[in-house]
């Protein structure tokens, strides 16, 4: 089928005039004419007849018209959703995101995100920081947020620091520890409280204790989420080793107390990560402009 000629047709039918859809279309007449001359030749249908000194549809050309119309404005939903996707204000995201970003930063920059872009669909998956990378190379999730990057990661990632926060080491307020200055030979034999392997931050505490040549810590209880964790340092057991985003509020509260630990000062990278080499969608370029222009 001829779906030019169909456009023609219909724009006379919708205009009710060839001299019309001549000025809309900005094509003569007479090739107007012609076109649909041809074109219900190739149908074998009349779909024009004479009415006066202008033309009126025929009932096939009625019903054609009908159908015409419905699958012009199919095509035009098509077009707003392609311009859609390449603008980024449709589609999807999936991110990878250690628990830090995902609770204390992703939700607030979602807000902003969708305040502008309402129609993008977003699914997170919060996990621990190896998991968070091997999502992101098995193409499992189109971005990764760290908090506490890995000191290695594949030539393949592409990374870009945020911000960086303190780790801090804290412990309950009426622990002997509290506010007070210790080594790392003290305060690490200390029960700790950690999350389950994998989490950056015991990575950073186990990677201290090695470059400081000081035995590694007990970890003496061990949780799949950091509340539960702070939560029992809070009860009165251990001590714990964490981004002073999480625990600032807890400190500044009483419930916990920092210990301060000579000659020991870490930052805690927050960054994006993508696969280097790799283009990515329309959404995800806009939903990381929006965080690197969050406060």
């Amino acid at each position: 089928m001829n779906l030019h000629a169909l456009r023609l047709f219909h724009t006379v039918a919708s205009t009710g005039s060839v001299t019309q859809a001549s000025k809309l279309l900005n094509i003569s007449q007479p090739s107007i004419t012609a076109q649909i001359k041809k074109f219900e030749k190739e149908l074998q249908l009349p779909l024009l007849k004479p009415q006066g000194r202008g033309i009126a549809l025929t009932d096939v050309g009625e019903e054609l018209a009908l159908l015409a119309g419905r699958l012009f404005a199919v095509e035009q939903q098509i077009e707003q959703f392609a311009e859609q996707y390449r603008n980024g204000t449709n589609g999807s995201i999936r991110i990878a995101a250690t628990y830090l970003p995902a609770h204390f930063l992703i939700p607030a920059w979602l807000a902003k995100f969708k305040q502008q872009y309402e129609q993008v669909e977003i699914m997170i998956t919060t996990t621990n920081s190896s998991d968070a990378l091997k999502q992101l190379l098995n193409v499992e999730a189109d971005i990764a947020i760290y908090g506490g990057i890995d000191e290695e990661y594949p030539d393949t990632i592409q990374k870009e620091e945020l911000f960086q926060d303190e780790l801090w080491f804290v412990v309950a307020p009426n622990h002997c520890y509290a506010n007070q200055r210790v080594t790392l030979s003290e305060i690490i034999k200390e029960p700790f409280v950690m999350r389950e392997e994998g989490s950056s931050t015991r990575e950073r505490l186990l990677s201290l204790c090695r470059t400081y040549n000081v035995p590694a810590p007990t970890i003496s209880l061990q949780f799949n989420g950091l509340h539960e964790a702070i939560t029992a340092v809070i009860a009165g057991y251990g001590a714990n080793f964490v981004s002073s985003l999480v625990v600032r509020d807890y400190v500044e509260r009483g419930e916990l107390s920092r210990v301060y630990v000579e000659g020991i000062q870490l930052k805690n990278t927050i960054a994006i990560c993508t696969r280097k080499h790799e283009p990515l969608s329309a959404v995800a370029v806009n939903f990381i402009e929006v965080i690197r222009q969050a406060p």
